[in-house]
């Protein structure tokens, strides 16, 4: 467990993720692999830690957006293979070197790989081929597939490691006649390239919400996104909040009159209104729109509102009437209050409240 100095920490519970990583894994056949999303220093929680644990659970895959997140989980003893969606076109050389696989959505891309691959050398390089099914963001269109099966043909550099797509909308049910389309022109197309090309890539299709509301297309492989970290999309699934945000109290004063913070929104009461000031503001993610009493978080088991507007690297906390005292921690978020609350009052979804937790805010992980 986090030690009495800890200062500001998000914790990691390996406990919870295993528990999460285990219901997901219990909806899925046993021979269906399992690909866990790191991407975006895993979701807020941190890559490399993240990774670990899931590398030491049995996850089969891990990706990533960008190649310079692929290089850092090699670069920090991560084995797994590790998908790279966004891999673009300028790093091919990093790819190449640190044993990165990238997902591949045009010709564009993939004729730019190629080249470098002949150049080096190198044949049945693994790739992963996009299909764009409904998305529009990134992959080949239907009609674009029978260049793409010429083009891999002639190309004895790449082998196809898999094909995939993007659900758009799996997580809602009134969508799910366009979900079910986005599936079959899916099928569609993974079914063509692997008929012409002789020999079978994994498939796979679905999301965190796919997995939970579609298992009967898991194909060969899932991919386990926001779910991990213990979001479902499916109502009554209580998940566990994998993530914990927590710091300590620095200052606490009593003001029976003036105001609290930048621009004086906040107001000490004649009766007295004692404040608590914590060392996070919105550099750690803190929105600046859950000051002035919009939201509350945890100290000491109360839940004490947010008084006047949060700063760059603190924000204050009117614990009137709370038993606290300098040292004393304050939960931001984890199981009380939860992501999914302070994502409420934002009127935005978990994945932006986890992301936007800084780097400058210690990972640990929490074992038991």
């Amino acid at each position: 467990m986090p030690g009495e100095n800890d200062f500001s920490r998000l914790e990691l519970s390996l406990p919870a993720a295993r528990k999460n990583y285990r219901y997901f894994r219990s909806l899925l056949r046993p021979s269906t692999k399992l690909l866990v999303l790191v991407k975006a220093n895993a979701y807020g929680h941190g890559a490399v830690e993240f990774a670990s644990m899931m590398q030491a659970e049995g996850a089969d895959y891990l990706a990533v957006a960008l190649p310079v997140e692929g290089v850092e989980l090699r670069r920090s003893g991560i084995s797994l293979p590790v998908l790279v969606l966004t891999a673009g076109t300028d790093f091919f050389p990093e790819i190449i070197d640190y044993r990165l696989e990238p997902g591949i959505p045009n010709l564009y891309t993939l004729n730019a790989l190629c080249t470098l691959l002949r150049e080096r050398g190198i044949s049945d390089f693994p790739v992963h081929i996009k299909l764009d099914t409904g998305m529009h963001r990134l992959g080949f269109m239907p009609q674009e597939i029978p260049a793409l099966i010429e083009f891999l043909r002639q190309h004895p550099e790449v082998k196809v490691r898999s094909i995939y797509s993007h659900l758009a909308v799996a997580e809602d049910p009134s969508e799910d006649e366009f979900t079910l389309g986005q599936i079959k022109l899916f099928e569609t197309g993974a079914r063509s390239i692997t008929e012409s090309i002789g020999y079978k890539p994994i498939w796979h299709v679905l999301n965190s919400a796919g997995i939970e509301r579609f298992p009967e297309y898991q194909y060969d492989m899932v991919r386990l996104g926001i779910g991990i970290y213990g979001i479902s999309a499916l109502p009554g699934v209580k998940l566990h909040p994998v993530a914990s945000l927590k710091v300590k109290i620095l200052q606490i004063k009593t003001l029976t009159e003036g105001t609290i913070g930048y621009g004086r929104h906040g107001h000490a009461s004649p009766t007295g209104t004692r404040i608590a000031t914590i060392p996070v503001g919105y550099a750690d993610g803190i929105n600046r729109h859950l000051g002035c009493g919009k939201a509350s978080f945890n100290v000491c088991g109360h839940r004490a509102p947010t008084i006047g507007n949060i700063c760059m690297d603190m924000c204050m906390l009117d614990v009137t009437g709370i038993p606290c005292e300098p040292g004393d921690t304050v939960t931001i978020f984890g199981s009380d209050p939860t992501v999914s609350e302070i994502a409420g009052l934002l009127d935005t979804i978990p994945y932006e409240i986890l992301t936007s937790v800084p780097r400058r805010i210690e990972r640990i992980i929490v074992r038991k």
